[in-house]
């Protein structure tokens, strides 16, 4: 089995973590009544054979709106919405645009503030790969508008497309959006990230005329670092404000696709007009599609697809002996900026739900890598709802497991009991 492995990937970053996990798959006997929810979860959706990639926004009144496609990364856009916390989902939109029927990406949803007084927006995004299913991709990407809490959206609007010239085949856009300062204090303008197939990473800079939004020029924001880019596929960053979303740096956090990386780090000083040399993330923080947000106590909790690259863990987890890496599945870490900003471990991780693997029937710590691309929403007291989509234990007629979206309720003053 040795002879399988080549060094190169166990080089850059490869290794184990060894901070605590919290599993929240399998609940232990005389688990306390006040903590068993921690183990529930609650289905979002299971209507058909598979569903994936959800996102999620909290809206004023703390109902939950979630939207994701019907299939893998492409398809129509469906919605559910809680009204009870990530309890339940038993609501959708009325009427949503007919244009969403035609999405060929994986949706991201934010809340957009405004410093001048005009109410909220919701920003409802997708991009436009070419999926090489016949359909010939219009490039760009779409975006709808909601200004009354998600009760109405616009149209899909086309941003870039190959109409005006533009060839950017937008993958996971934007996978992750940031409110940008001048001169120290916020301003309405956002920074929105996206990659296409050759992995080239771009930035646009959201912001409005007249009420109108507009969009910049795409431009690479990554070139001083191509090679590293280009070498690690890097890919569907999450982007992290210092200071509990109040400072003047920014973190950002990448996908490395080749899995011939670990993750990478790169901070900004200047709003994202440069970002420095990249570095390793440690292998705690390891993985796919981040999405981070701050508790009321200034820890982060980050949601991510486990990807693990330790050797020994490789030869004594995976279980044909095929793979260069596993995956643990959909997880969490909690820790701190300071960690992100230092290279630190961070304090524990959590093993949120299992996500079976065809030839298993009960949880494991090796588990099913099509899961993460999380919409998580902190409510007030700081109770996290996080939701993705996996392979959660149901089955299809056939005997398969069903790929379904589900939400999970996690407080940290509890989980950081069960370290």
């Amino acid at each position: 089995m040795e002879e399988r492995f080549d060094e190169k990937y166990f080089l850059n970053g490869a290794g184990d973590y060894t901070i605590p996990l919290v599993r929240l798959d399998i609940m232990p006997e005389n688990t306390p009544e006040e903590m068993k929810y921690l183990y529930d979860l609650s289905v979002i959706d299971d209507e058909t054979e598979y569903l994936g990639h959800p996102d999620s926004v909290l809206l004023k009144n703390n109902d939950i709106l979630t939207v994701y496609p019907s299939n893998h990364g492409k398809g129509a856009l469906r919605t559910k919405i809680s009204h009870d916390k990530g309890a339940t989902y038993n609501d959708k939109i009325r009427n949503q645009p007919e244009s969403w029927k035609n999405s060929r990406e994986t949706p991201t949803v934010y809340r957009l503030e405004f410093s001048d007084g005009t109410p909220d927006k919701l920003l409802l995004v997708c991009g436009n790969p070419d999926w090489k299913d016949g359909v010939i991709s219009t490039g760009g990407f779409n975006y709808s508008l909601s200004d009354d809490e998600g009760k109405t959206w616009s149209e899909f609007e086309l941003c870039f497309g190959r109409n005006e010239g533009y060839e950017f085949l937008t993958i996971v856009a934007f996978a992750s959006l940031t409110r940008l300062k001048e001169n120290g204090r916020f301003v309405d303008k956002w920074m929105g990230f996206f990659h296409t197939p050759d992995f080239v990473n771009y930035k646009t800079i959201l912001s409005f005329e007249n009420g109108k939004p507009v969009f910049s020029v795409p431009e690479p924001y990554f070139a001083d670092y191509r090679e590293i880019e280009k070498a690690s596929n890097m890919c569907e960053v999450e982007v992290v404000r210092s200071d509990c979303g109040k400072g003047d740096e920014l973190c950002l956090i990448t996908r490395s696709n080749s899995k011939l990386y670990n993750s990478l780090l790169s901070f900004s000083t200047d709003e994202g007009k440069t970002w420095s040399k990249p570095v390793l993330a440690p292998s705690a923080l390891n993985g796919e599609r981040h999405k981070a947000d701050y508790l009321p106590d200034g820890r982060l909790f980050i949601t991510f697809r486990s990807i693990e690259r330790d050797k020994e863990k490789l030869l004594k987890n995976d279980p044909d002996g095929s793979r260069s890496w596993y995956s643990e599945g959909w997880i969490a870490w909690v820790g701190t900026y300071d960690d992100l900003k230092n290279g630190k471990e961070g304090q524990y991780r959590i093993k949120i739900a299992h996500t079976y693997l065809n030839f298993q029937n009960e949880p494991d710590i090796l588990a099913g890598s099509d899961v993460g691309y999380c919409g998580n929403v902190v409510l007030e007291g700081g109770t996290i709802v996080t939701s993705t989509y996996g392979q959660f234990g149901e089955r299809n007629e056939d005997g398969t497991y069903k790929t379904y979206v589900v939400s999970k309720r996690i407080r940290l003053s509890d989980t950081d009991k069960l370290i």
